[in-house]
């Protein structure tokens, strides 16, 4: 595991980007919706040969979906993946592809939720990747939702710069490391394999959906007993929704999370807009990254390398995207 990723080519009008589903089955409406609003942007769309496919829960067999995976990653001419859903199935993929032509022709990968294990994989060969919304938000949303723009700015080159308001339970400080995470699920599924990330000089941020508390609680404690949160540069907890506080563990989630980092001399911030929302701001996997924490706001700056250079200091950038 590197501590320093190389950047793919952002993209420019014309650029191709491939569309495809490596995991869970999705409606087909939705893989045309993202083809739509790529188009409208410029760019031109590849679609998997199994990305609209169905094989009981997933978009196809494992080989079905390691090929189109595959296929677009050997591609030179693609400039973009798409995970058009995450859902359940990257587990299977994770340790059959093959970097052998990605390495000479890299591009970006996009998608949340299950994609943490591809973004997992990436940081694993040195690259960085993009934690981001997929093709239902891209259907269901309107062309100038800020999260769509956001998306969009990334692509083409502009550094994520968020501010936006801050949580009871923040612990304030600032602090700069290397951005890591996703899906805590998945984060935690990986924990004693190849593709778990080293915590130091991390700044780990976490997301999930439907988990009884006890289950995140047991999850954030497996961290914490395996040495990773106490190493962390700084913590920053997203959005766990569809789930019912229990009154029985004596605490809200947050609660929890906010007394198991407490003693930790990092900034941690809840809240943050990022996970199974539609205010899922989009994020760069192993960017180097600058974050201010107060009660009362958040500050999150982001630095692009140019590609073929190691990380940089942090920039200042030339626009913010504010809510």
């Amino acid at each position: 595991m590197t501590d320093t990723f190389r950047f793919p080519p952002f993209l420019k009008k014309g650029d191709k980007v491939a569309v495809l589903s490596p995991a869970g089955k999705i409606d087909k409406h939705f893989i045309a919706g993202a083809k739509q609003r790529f188009e409208e942007w410029g760019l031109k769309v590849s679609v998997g040969k199994h990305a609209g496919g169905s094989s009981g829960r997933f978009s196809g067999t494992t080989r079905q979906r390691l090929a189109d995976l595959q296929k677009a990653m050997d591609d030179p001419d693609i400039q973009a993946i798409l995970c058009s859903r995450g859902g359940y199935g990257c587990i299977h993929l994770i340790d059959k592809i093959d970097f052998t032509v990605f390495r000479e022709h890299p591009k970006w990968l996009l998608g949340y939720s299950d994609i943490t294990l591809l973004h997992a994989l990436l940081q694993k060969e040195g690259f960085a990747s993009i934690h981001s919304l997929m093709a239902r938000h891209l259907t269901t949303e309107p062309a100038d939702d800020p999260c769509t723009r956001q998306l969009h700015d990334l692509m083409f080159g502009q550094c994520p710069h968020y501010q936006f308001e801050g949580h009871q339970l923040n612990k304030k400080g600032k602090a700069t490391g290397i951005l890591r995470g996703g899906n805590l699920s998945v984060l935690y599924s990986l924990r004693g394999t190849g593709y778990d990330f080293p915590p130091e000089g991390a700044i780990l941020f976490i997301e999930d959906i439907g988990e009884r508390p006890y289950h995140i609680d047991r999850m954030m404690n497996n961290l914490r007993l395996g040495g990773i949160l106490e190493k962390l540069n700084g913590l920053i907890v997203g959005q766990f929704t569809e789930y019912e506080e229990d009154p029985s563990l004596g605490k809200i989630v947050y609660e929890m999370m906010a007394d198991l980092v407490k003693d930790y001399p990092y900034p941690v911030c809840f809240g943050f807009p990022v996970g199974h929302v539609s205010r899922n701001y989009p994020l760069v996997c192993g960017s180097k990254v600058e974050i201010t924490v107060s009660k009362k706001s958040v500050e999150l700056k982001t630095c692009t390398p140019k590609q073929g250079e190691p990380l940089p200091a942090l920039c200042k950038n030339k626009e913010q995207q504010q809510q």
